[in-house]
């Protein structure tokens, strides 16, 4: 039977048979167990060119194997090679490779020719391709003396190479004395062939040392020729030169410096020819000489360049298309053009090629009887001849074998026996070259063996491809059987692929996958199984992959990386920056799932990649670093299109550091005038790289621009050039210009100078004119310099001016200023108003009405009129007191006002005043007028004296403002029970002339409130309030007396201990509740205590609502607490004019009324009374709880 691999796969059908793979006769490379008799096979030699360094031994290889081991010979230019009469010459052991020792004696030369190694068993020969072996050789220039070159500037020229022949070819490269290479462009530039060419020489081309150098890199030598040494002069220089010593045929050619189309150096006429090997590279070059220099271009006729081959080199003089084939073959033009015209050249290339496989002949495996072919097709250009040879012998003389047919390139086996195995060589040969291939037919019987080991593990991810070996030997050629499981069911589904190699793939293993698989080979001599194992396991995957992240340099990023895998599988993470490793720094730190990059400079840009990798399988994730950072600053800065009053400024932006820059800042700096001080001048867009600035006159102007982008703005760039601007007169005059005098007979001129900036040039001064308005004057006018001031002497009171000021420099005068109007000095006023009336509104409020000044009479501007007004006398003779003067002042030209905060029952003198710039005039007469009564104040204290068990004394001071005649005291008073309930009221009319009260047949330990109003003939005034109890019942106190005095026991002193700590640690939450805006029940009991007098009547009884002790509560200010008799002192009610405006001078509007609200003080009624401005205190806490 015949057994040839094909890498064709064969897929189940769905009819559910058995899977059994019944292989074709022909597997391609095919491997015979080692243990097995089969011919030799070479499997290394030496390549056909052989070149080989002169000063090491030659090592001429040939490594075959068979079985047996086959035994070696040689064969040397078509003749046996007898190794054992050459000293120098040994065999490997084992092998048939060739020792040459040349090192110690002898010489390469001596071996040089062509040798084929033959390895031989008892089955057949295989033989070695023909190896030429030729020593390297790296030989020396001639000598030769080579004249200088001179030659006129702008002409061509080819400095020839010409290097030795060697082998292999050297590399040729061109440098100077000092090594270096000598630079080459479109105009300079290295020919294929070593020359060195000029299309046009310059002057900077003149030097000793042009130098041609040899590169043998086989030998690594490299071999100089002689320096070439080349002039480049001038017309004038070459006529001087030629009339002294030389002769025209010693310059290099004859052209003219003059400017020229191209012409071709190199290939010459119009068309050539090039042929190239299939699969080498073509390299086609065009080289021309003109000037300007020629620019070279490339086309191919009737056809395009192949664009994934087609290269340019040496600048663009060279064509190269590489792995060409027969397609590639065509005309080919270049052309050579500059701005004087064009030149073609057209290059027929025909591809040739040496015979390449079509189909390469394979070992033949067949058992006794079977039949087989052996294949041998090849190609080229011109077609190869195909021969056979068996066992290195021309098959044509031969032993006869009477089971094979030839048949061109095909060997027909039928009915082979053992005898048929023999070693066949195929040679394909033409005019470029030739193949050789070895193929034996091995004629063996041998049962079926399995070469894969037994129980082999496979691990594969699952829903990716599972491939189970099955690697087999037989012959005949066993058939393949593959079985899941333990039961050893067949494998009848169509989702499983069987190779003909004998592997079975599950193209989307799954994990119901797993389990045991035997594969079975059987052929008619026997049976072979073997048993693998497969595991399905989970795929590693990126659950959290890093993310896009800007950031600023600087700065601190960290990118997340979480993997998920199979628990049995241990993957190991891996991070990479642009595809290779992370730079070894410290800034970069990993953890299990993160990449930190600390203090990212913009080298840290880039695309960074998280790699898992576990034994099956690998899985990445990537993320784009950004850097960025302000602009770096713009640079070159320059200044063009230079006017008189603009310029041009153009720059280089700097980097953007990754964030497009969306505008530049233009500043100046002023180094006449302002020096080291920046101001800004304009902003324009990102994408604009010059502005047009507008200037001024007269000054030397710096500029500096700065980028901005969206992370801030670039440090500013350098300075440009300075640039001074031409002076002109003034743009503008002097602002702010005011005439106010100082004095009576002064006018003091003013006005805000320029700045350097708007001087326009040298010798800034000011023409200060000025003339009375109602006048027929002509102007006055002076000049003045650095000076913001002028004073005009001598001027009348108060009289109107016009006033002018003008800026001039060395250049002429700023255009005709504007005129204002001021005045002359003022002076007090003469006149006091007249006619003043008064008019007494109420108690506390009066009019005043008076008469104008005349104008002429106030000397300056009327600022208004000025009211003093004080207490004379008091009606009541109880209070008396001095009473500073009074000031109001009112704005204007208004003749009424309003005088508040007046005291009732008082009297009163005022005057009036008219008041200007300078200050007041002269008093009116006074004029005297009285307030009516109005209502006391509260009296200033109560207090309650002498409680008995049924009875309670008053005592209280009178008003301290009574307002007019007191007419008599009420008193009002009502009981409050345990609940603080109010009780009914009781209301009692006291004389006048009575401070002292006693209220009698009052219930005995009871608490009272009282309230206590004076009045007048306009009414009742503010109310003060009191709390009191009376004492126990008498027979109670006796009692009690009778009682064991508890307060000297120590259980009762503890017990009061205990309840002071409680009542301590209550009031300081209390006071915290306080601070907090909360309230507590005895605050809301306070709320509900009202004043008795705005309290609500019940409709049923018509007593009051519920008890207020507000006045009793209220937290006492600046700390002080209640007297022990219970006295409450109230604070003087004074109406002050500090409350009407600004301070004592308090001011009204034109109408007279007062600027500002109108706030009279009052006394606090008792509802309001807990309240209290001041911060609550533990002492008005406990005040809180009596």
């Amino acid at each position: 039977m015949q057994l040839k691999i094909m890498p064709k796969k064969k897929r189940l059908s769905g009819s559910r048979a058995p899977l059994m793979l019944f292989l074709c006769q022909m597997i391609s490379a095919l491997e015979v167990p080692l243990d097995l008799v089969q011919p030799p096979t070479i499997t290394q030699q030496s390549p056909k060119d052989y070149i080989i360094d002169p000063r090491e031994n030659i090592v001429i290889q040939c490594e075959a194997k068979g079985k047996p081991p086959p035994s070696f010979s040689w064969t040397r230019n078509g003749t046996h090679f007898d190794i054992d009469k050459d000293p120098l010459v040994t065999m490997k052991t084992g092998s048939g490779t060739l020792v040459i020792n040349i090192m110690s004696e002898g010489k390469a030369e001596t071996y040089e020719g062509v040798y084929q190694c033959t390895a031989r068993n008892e089955r057949g020969a295989a033989i070695s391709n023909n190896i030429v072996v030729r020593p390297s050789r790296s030989p020396l220039w001639t000598k030769e003396k080579l004249e200088p070159i001179i030659l006129q500037n702008g002409q061509s020229l080819v400095l020839p190479c010409r290097p030795p022949i060697g082998l292999p070819p050297a590399i040729i490269f061109w440098m100077d004395n000092s090594f270096q290479r000598l630079p080459q462009n479109e105009r300079v530039s290295q020919g294929l062939n070593g020359d060195l060419y000029f299309s046009n020489v310059l002057p900077e081309d003149t030097r000793e040392d042009y130098i041609c150098y040899a590169r043998f890199n086989h030998t690594q030598t490299i071999q100089q020729k002689q320096p070439i040494s080349v002039k480049v002069i001038s017309v004038d220089e070459l006529n001087d030169t030629i009339a002294a010593n030389l002769s025209d045929t010693e310059f290099y050619g004859a052209k003219a410096s003059r400017e020229r189309p191209p012409t071709l150096l190199t290939p010459e006429g119009n068309t050539s020819h090039k042929e190239e090997l299939r699969g080498n590279t073509l390299s086609l070059e065009c080289i021309a000489e003109g000037l300007p220099t020629p620019i070279i271009y490339w086309i191919k006729e009737d056809g395009t360049l192949p664009i994934n081959r087609t290269f340019y080199q040496n600048f663009k003089k060279t064509l190269q298309i590489t792995q060409v084939s027969e397609a590639d073959s065509g005309n080919y033009q270049c052309i050579a053009k500059n701005v004087l015209g064009a030149i073609h050249h057209t290059i027929s290339v025909t591809v040739k090629a040496a015979p390449y496989w079509i189909m390469a002949p394979q070992n033949l495996v067949l058992s006794p009887g079977e039949d087989g072919t052996l294949i041998c097709r090849a190609n080229g250009n011109p077609k190869p001849r195909i021969s056979w040879l068996t066992n290195g012998v021309p098959i044509e003389i031969a032993p006869d074998d009477p089971s094979r047919k030839i048949d061109g390139d095909t060997i027909i086996f039928s009915h082979v026996q053992e005898r048929s195995s023999a070693v066949y060589q195929c040679n394909a040969s033409n005019e470029y070259g030739y193949l050789l291939a070895n193929a034996f037919v091995n004629v063996l019987a041998e049962p079926p063996r399995i070469l894969t080991p037994a129980n082999t593990l496979y691990q594969v991810i699952a829903n990716r491809p599972a491939l189970l070996d099955c690697a087999f030997f037989g012959s005949p050629l066993p058939t393949i059987e593959w079985f899941k499981g333990a039961k050893g069911s067949a494998l009848h589904e169509d989702i499983y692929v069987l190779h003909e190699n004998g592997t079975l793939e599950i193209p989307v293993a799954q994990k119901d996958s797993t389990g045991t698989y035997t594969c079975v080979a059987r052929n008619k001599l026997g049976m072979a199984k073997n048993e693998v194992h497969l595991e399905i396991k989970d795929p590693t995957r990126i659950i959290k992959q890093p993310e896009y992240a800007v950031v600023q340099r600087g700065s601190t990023v960290s990118f997340e990386c979480k993997v998920k895998h199979d628990h049995t599988l241990i993957p190991t993470v891996t991070w990479l920056k642009d595809n290779s490793e992370l730079p070894s720094d410290e800034r970069f730190t990993v953890d299990k799932d993160h990449l930190v990059v600390a203090d990212v400079s913009d080298e840290d840009g880039g695309t960074y990649t998280c790699v898992a990798n576990t034994t099956l399988d690998h899985v990445s994730a990537s993320a784009e670093l950004s850097v960025v950072d302000v602009p770096d600053p713009p640079f070159d800065l320059e200044l063009t299109n230079q006017m008189d009053k603009s310029v041009q400024l153009s720059w280089t932006p700097g980097d953007d550091n990754s964030s497009p820059i969306t505008k530049f800042i233009i500043e100046y700096e002023d180094a006449m005038h302002e020096a080291g001080l920046w101001h800004h001048q304009a902003e324009v867009s990102g994408t604009q790289t010059t502005a047009q600035l507008k200037l001024s006159p007269y000054v030397n102007y710096s500029f500096r621009v700065m980028a901005v982008n969206s992370i801030g703005r670039s440090l500013p760039s350098e300075a440009s050039e300075q640039y001074l601007t031409k002076a002109t007169e003034p743009d503008t005059n002097p602002t702010a210009v005011e005439g106010l005098g100082s004095e009576p007979d002064n006018l003091v001129i003013t006005w805000k100078p320029l700045n350097g900036f708007e001087s326009n040039g040298p010798g800034l001064q000011y023409k200060v004119s000025w003339r009375q308005k109602d006048g027929d004057d002509e102007w006055t006018s002076v000049v003045v310099a650095n000076v913001s001031k002028y004073i005009v002497s001598g001027t009348p009171t108060f009289v109107p001016y016009l006033i002018k000021v003008q800026a001039l420099n060395d250049m002429g005068f700023a255009p005709e200023p504007a005129v204002v109007m001021g005045h002359s000095g003022e002076d007090l006023p003469m006149v006091a108003p007249g006619n003043v009336r008064v008019n007494v509104v109420n108690s506390t409020l009066a009019e005043v009405h008076w008469d104008p000044v005349p104008l002429k009479s106030i000397r300056g501007h009327l600022q208004g009129y000025r009211i003093y007004y004080w207490k004379a006398q008091s009606s009541s003779k109880r209070n008396r007191r001095h009473i500073e003067k009074k000031i109001l002042t009112y704005q204007g030209s208004k003749t009424h006002g309003m005088l508040p905060g007046l005291e009732p029952f008082s009297h009163y003198a005022l005057n009036v005043r008219v008041v200007n710039g300078k200050g007041e005039g002269p008093a009116s007469p006074d004029r005297v007028f009285s307030t009516p009564e109005g209502v006391p104040s509260a009296p200033s204290s109560l207090k309650i004296i002498e409680p008995t068990r049924d009875s309670l004394t008053l005592e209280w001071d009178p008003p301290s403002h009574p307002n007019g005649i007191l007419t008599e005291y009420s008193l009002k008073y009502q009981p409050i029970n345990s609940t603080h309930e109010l009780g009914p009221l009781v209301d009692l009319k006291i004389p006048a002339n009575k401070t002292r009260w006693t209220l009698k047949n009052l219930n005995f330990s009871t608490r009272y409130k009282f309230y206590l109003y004076a009045q007048t003939s306009a009414g009742s005034g503010s109310q003060i309030t009191e709390e009191a109890i009376t004492t126990v019942d008498e027979g109670k106190m006796a009692m009690a007396s009778r009682q064991v005095d508890i307060a000297t026991q120590g259980w009762f002193i503890g017990l009061m201990c205990a309840v002071a700590l409680l009542i301590l640690i209550l009031l300081i939450v209390c006071f915290i509740r306080r601070n907090k805006g909360g309230k507590y029940p005895v605050k809301e009991k306070e709320d509900a205590h009202a004043d008795p007098e705005i309290q609500p009547m019940k409709e049923d009884d018509g007593t009051f609502g519920e008890y207020s002790d507000a006045e009793d509560h209220k937290p006492l200010k600046k700390g002080s607490r209640t007297p022990s008799d219970r006295t409450v002192k109230k604070e003087d009610s004074d109406d002050s004019l500090v409350d009407y405006g600004e301070g004592v001078n308090g001011q009204f509007n034109e109408d007279g009324s007062f600027i500002g609200q109108y706030s009279g003080k009052k006394e606090k009624e008792p509802a309001e009374g807990n309240e209290s401005s001041e911060a609550p205190s533990p002492v008005n806490a406990m005040n809180s709880f009596v």
